[in-house]
């Protein structure tokens, strides 16, 4: 609260300070960031302060009585400082603590074009809500299984009494892929639990991937399709 007051009147905490506020993201910056208006004359030693004309009332909130940027103006400011991992990481704590939730921190992005950090905190939403229809994921899914030396698996077939992706039988392996990572509700991360656990049950090795995965990170699926099938066509001795 000093270091925004001593700013300034339309100061507000910013960028790292302000994901620390929220406890979205540690601040590992150093000193406190704050935002204040471009032709602001205020200079604070020990400080960092970002000079910005596009801040808007939409932008600006107040938690714990301190003037702060909102946690999707917060989110967009880090988007170019945080390597993927700590981005995607912030996006789960500001769902997780119900500050914003991915769709609505989507939809709030079509308003703040022209931002850096607007098209980076997109591609991050994109790459992990990504859901391909089934035909698409087959057309995607299949050629990795094929490079990874696996035959033609069924399709959408039932196993233990549940419908699965992809089955190969003469391996005992079980394929299931899984769209919208961050809205898959508590109910439907048990369900999975629970077929996961009957497929195991009966001797299958059950085997999840996302959709983004399959679509982004095909290398990744494809050498642990590989490594799971020669485990299951030669089986080590357990000792």
């Amino acid at each position: 609260m000093a270091a925004v007051l001593s700013s300034g009147r339309q100061a507000v905490l910013s960028h790292g300070s302000a994901a620390a506020l929220w406890e979205m993201a540690s601040d590992r910056y150093g000193r406190i960031e704050v935002s204040v208006h471009k032709r602001s004359p205020h200079r604070r030693a020990g400080l960092v302060v970002h000079r910005r004309a596009g801040l808007t009332v939409e932008d600006v909130t107040r938690h714990e009585g301190i003037p702060v940027t909102t946690p999707v103006c917060t989110l967009v400011d880090l988007a170019p400082r945080l390597g993927s991992r700590r981005l995607e990481k912030a996006i789960k704590e500001a769902d997780v603590r119900g500050l914003v939730d991915p769709d609505t921190l989507r939809a709030a992005l079509g308003e703040m074009r022209g931002r850096r950090g607007v098209a980076i905190l997109r591609e991050t939403l994109d790459r992990r809500t990504f859901t391909l229809t089934d035909s698409e994921l087959e057309r995607r899914f299949l050629p990795i299984a094929r490079e990874a030396g696996l035959p033609l698996p069924h399709t959408q077939h039932t196993v233990n009494g549940f419908r699965v992706d992809f089955f190969w039988p003469e391996l005992g392996l079980v394929v299931e892929t899984d769209g919208l990572r961050y809205h898959r509700t508590p109910a439907q991360q048990a369900m999975d639990r629970v077929r996961d656990q009957a497929h195991t049950a009966s001797g299958l090795t059950p085997l999840r991937f996302t959709h983004a995965q399959i679509r982004y990170e095909p290398r990744h699926v494809k050498a642990t399709l590989t490594a799971i099938a020669e485990r299951l066509r030669s089986p080590k001795p357990i000792e």
